[in-house]
């Protein structure tokens, strides 16, 4: 039995940009679709070595070196596989299985290639209904929207006829399994015992990795009033939205070539962009973009167009894409369409030639985000400029780069007719703060330090206890949250209720900040669990409802200062809320407890 699972290796993989691994030991520099530099593993003058970000390997044409991302670390720092794999888990967040839940992962990788086999023969079969006489429907609607049949054999589109249990059916002729069929969200297991397919009446659009292995499917209504008008699967073992960009499979070599990516919205911008000739496109499938997704496409490149909505959901999705992108190190160019107009809509009116003009007039992110930050402000009136300044500054904090801040400040002081000098300052403050902030955030939560117990001991079983914390997270609510550093890290694992809890640790991670995954990985490096996590939920509980005991008692204590004699209705009703709070803290105050609890671990008062 190998040492690792070959699906937790593969994922590991996946997860690790080789070529920022590698850049922190080797100056590379950029040539065409791959990157170069001096060999580290013999002497040379001529650069030789390449690193292949979208294919992930690395090769010295010079001694003949080569490998993935894990060889490049037993190489270059002198380590093991085991310990290779072990140092870029660390550095990625994912827990490394251990050697006795090795049987288990052989079962959940032979699990996932099922999965794989069923979305496979599922996409085959939708493609068979669409070309069937029952499938001239869905044909129309593609004609309707301008998809020519080549488009839509590229995307794999097909059809779900209205039959109840049809793929069903199909499936177990196969040979699966009903309850894998389940599992794969194909199927429905409804309360009564019966099962039918999951998407009936519905074009079908399958969505896939990066390496095009059919992961999930999203089903568009066919009829008018038909709801929901998209209809997406459910997350799997082998299906992450947060970790899935929609046509990147299909994109990644040209964004390699053309050194920047195209993203849109939907599955019919994707679709329309192609046959405009625009290949290197992507699709956020409507969603906000999470950190994962924005590092699996930094793979293939740094640079991104972003073609959304000019309406107002799809400006402001736009704005967050930014920001966010931003943060992780690309640059930005926002392309601006008319009103009533998406990609997919400008592209069959005006055609593809007119939307590349609008793609190569795009504008710089930080540009277009002044000029619309601006509109309402009058720039002769001090209040107005401070107002602005204000929440630009907030942008300009969250730009890593330096120089890009001080261009951006040159930008916003002509702006907003404030002098540079004073603009740069400003911003290198808030720059300061921010990380001043991050650097406190950071000290206040360490486990070694200061940190909460309670908030250490939920941490510690997100990694490495997730099926007994997971079901506890929904009993906190935002108010027991409010305050905490670990605030952040703890509502996105609210968040992933339906998240299988082998896969959560990983999924996490890949939703957080550079900071918050510190913070993870130091609590998670601990042997042992900082608290129960049933006692530590009751304990964030308590703290919440101390807080709120405190804030009436000080309100208490200001009326009487005002004259209790006036406030005497409003002082009564403070001393029941008051009553209250103390009633439901004493609820949560658990027998006294013994030092460990039953499994040996400690467990922290708070």
């Amino acid at each position: 039995m190998p040492l690792f699972p070959a699906s937790f290796v593969e994922d590991l993989k996946s997860h690790a940009d080789i070529v920022q691994v590698v850049q922190e030991r080797v100056q590379l520099r950029r040539s065409g679709a791959t990157y170069k530099g001096l060999c580290p593993f013999h002497g040379e003058k001529t650069p030789s070595f390449h690193v292949y970000g979208d294919k992930g390997f690395f090769k010295c044409f010079g001694c003949g070196v080569g490998g993935d991302v894990i060889k490049f670390v037993e190489l270059y720092d002198k380590v093991s596989f085991p310990e290779a794999v072990r140092q870029l888990a660390a550095r990625v967040g994912l827990t490394v299985p251990e050697q006795e839940d090795a049987r288990q992962d052989v079962e959940n990788q032979r699990e996932r290639e099922s999965l794989l086999k069923v979305h496979e023969i599922a996409a085959a079969w939708f493609r068979e209904q669409l070309h069937m006489p029952h499938g001239g429907a869905a044909r129309r609607l593609l004609a309707e929207r301008g998809v020519t049949s080549s488009t839509a054999d590229q995307l794999g589109m097909g059809y779900a006829p209205p039959a109840r249990d049809h793929l069903r059916a199909r499936l177990l002729k196969e040979g699966f399994p009903p309850e894998l069929l389940v599992k794969s969200g194909l199927v429905i297991d409804r309360e009564n015992g019966t099962t039918l397919d999951r998407f009936r009446n519905r074009l079908m659009i399958p969505i896939a990795r990066e390496t095009g292995a059919i992961i999930a499917f999203g089903g568009r209504a066919m009829e008018e009033g038909q709801q929901p008008k998209y209809l997406n699967s459910p997350e799997t073992p082998i299906y992450v939205k947060g970790r899935t960009l929609y046509g990147l499979h299909l994109g990644k070599s040209s964004m390699s070539t053309a050194r920047h990516a195209v993203m849109v919205e939907g599955y019919f911008d994707v679709a329309q962009a192609l046959q405009a000739g625009i290949t290197n496109v992507v699709a956020s499938s409507g969603t906000a973009l999470t950190p994962a997704q924005a590092r699996l496409l930094k793979r293939f490149t740094t640079k991104v167009v972003l073609s959304f909505d000019p309406d107002a959901a799809g400006l402001g999705a736009a704005a967050r894409t930014s920001e966010l992108l931003v943060a992780e190190g690309f640059s930005v160019n926002v392309a601006v369409l008319p009103a009533g107009n998406d990609p997919d809509a400008f592209i069959r009116r005006h055609g593809g030639a007119a939307y590349q003009e609008r793609l190569r007039n795009s504008r710089p992110y930080l540009d277009y985000l002044l000029d619309r930050a601006s509109e309402g402000h009058d720039f002769t009136r001090d209040d107005s400029r401070r107002e602005f300044l204000a929440q630009m500054l907030a942008v300009a904090a969250r730009i890593p780069d330096a120089a890009a801040r001080d261009q951006f400040a040159d930008r916003l002081a002509h702006k907003a007719r404030v002098t540079e000098e004073v603009v740069r300052a400003e911003i290198r403050k808030a720059a300061v703060q921010k990380q001043t902030s991050v650097s406190e955030i950071e000290r206040r939560t360490r486990v070694s330090g200061a940190a909460r117990p309670a908030e250490a001991g939920l941490i510690w079983a997100l990694v490495h206890r997730p099926d007994a914390v997971v079901p506890l997270l929904p009993e906190l609510d935002r108010g027991d949250l409010e305050g905490l550093a670990t605030a952040g890290i703890l509502e996105e694992a609210r968040s992933l209720q339906g998240c299988p809890p082998t896969s959560l640790p990983g999924e996490l991670i890949q939703r957080l900040n550079s900071q918050e995954v510190e913070l993870v990985q130091e609590i998670g490096r601990h042997k042992q669990a900082p608290g129960d996590p049933a006692e530590c939920v009751r304990a964030l509980r308590r703290m919440r409802f101390d807080r709120e005991r405190a804030a009436v008692q000080r309100e208490i204590d200001r009326l009487q200062e005002e004259g209790a004699a006036r406030y005497e209705q409003e002082i009564l009703a403070l001393w029941a809320r008051k009553k209250s709070l103390l009633q439901q803290i004493e609820a949560l105050i658990a027998p006294e407890p013994s030092a460990h609890a039953s499994d040996g671990t400690r467990i922290f008062r708070v």
